[in-house]
């Protein structure tokens, strides 16, 4: 059974133990920690501590790598993607997720995918590499990122899909799944309304089905594929005007996974072409 756990960034930036709370409330099966300049998100005992105390396991550990977490852990990208490895390890989590290397960070970014591997060794746990997007400054493309944003064109053993990134980048996510295939290991469940060239700017990480994105085929097929992955919602919740309308928001985001992962009749020995066809089926219906 696929779990689904929530994102301490649903509720940032309140204070861990606050995500903790909603996640319990709204009946997720665990968390992902996102770390941050808050040093609980740091504290592997402090972590334990929660996750026993609200019985929600934690599912994985999301690197420092955002421009908000610059200081976290010093300014090496490959220490901070060091001690997110030793931090998942000690608190029981099977992933840590990590996003491509900025390209002016030059050493990690030549080395990334070494590096990555030999951690994920060091450590004994998966290192996911997530879907970004491209850049663009005055309308013109960047290149932000290297070896690139896609992680379906590098050689790296495990990926995440983050489907607000897809949407961002112009891609189809059911597609980009598809294309990571085993090696897609994690899910960000989210949604995206438009891409860069259609004039989207922000990362939106709408709820699920309120977007673009196939995000109700892509949990399909991967139910049919009998995927073993966590799928952790990573939605925006800022304009929720209280905590009760928060955890409107949370549960959506639940039953939506649910409601697209649990399927009551699954192929016997899944496929791809039998998951294309429950896929293809499900297409002229609603998200």
């Amino acid at each position: 059974m696929i779990r689904v756990g929530m994102s301490t960034t649903c509720v940032y930036p309140q204070p861990v133990e606050n995500a903790f709370i909603m996640a319990k409330n709204a009946g997720y099966d665990g968390m992902e920690i996102m770390v941050t300049n808050d040093l609980v998100t740091q504290d592997a005992g402090a972590l334990r501590a929660l996750a026993e105390r609200y019985e929600l396991p934690i599912l994985s550990i999301h690197a420092p790598v955002l421009l908000l977490t610059h200081f976290v852990w010093g300014r090496d990208p490959q220490v901070k993607l060091e001690k997110s490895a030793e931090l998942a390890r000690s608190v029981g989590a099977p992933t840590v997720v990590v996003h491509p290397p900025f390209r002016w960070q030059a050493g990690y970014a030549e080395n990334f995918l070494a590096i990555v591997r030999n951690t994920s060794h060091s450590y004994g746990v998966e290192i996911a590499v997530e879907n970004m997007f491209p850049w663009k400054v005055a309308g013109r493309s960047m290149k932000a990122y290297a070896p690139g944003w896609d992680p379906t064109e590098m050689d790296c053993d495990a990926t995440t899909l983050d489907f607000s990134h897809s949407a961002l980048s112009g891609r189809d996510s059911l597609q980009m799944a598809m294309a990571m295939g085993d090696r897609l290991r994690h899910v960000h469940l989210c949604d995206g309304s438009g891409s860069m060239d259609e004039g989207k700017v922000f990362d939106e990480h709408l709820l699920p089905g309120r977007g673009s994105q196939p995000v109700a085929e892509t949990l399909l097929y991967l139910a049919g594929e009998d995927w073993d992955g966590s799928v952790v919602a990573e939605i925006n919740t800022r304009k929720a005007k209280n905590e009760d309308e928060r955890l409107v928001m949370l549960r959506q985001a639940l039953d939506y996974a649910r409601g697209h992962t649990r399927l009551e009749s699954k192929p016997k020995a899944a496929t791809p072409s039998r998951s294309r066809r429950i896929v293809t089926a499900l297409r002229p219906g609603k998200r």
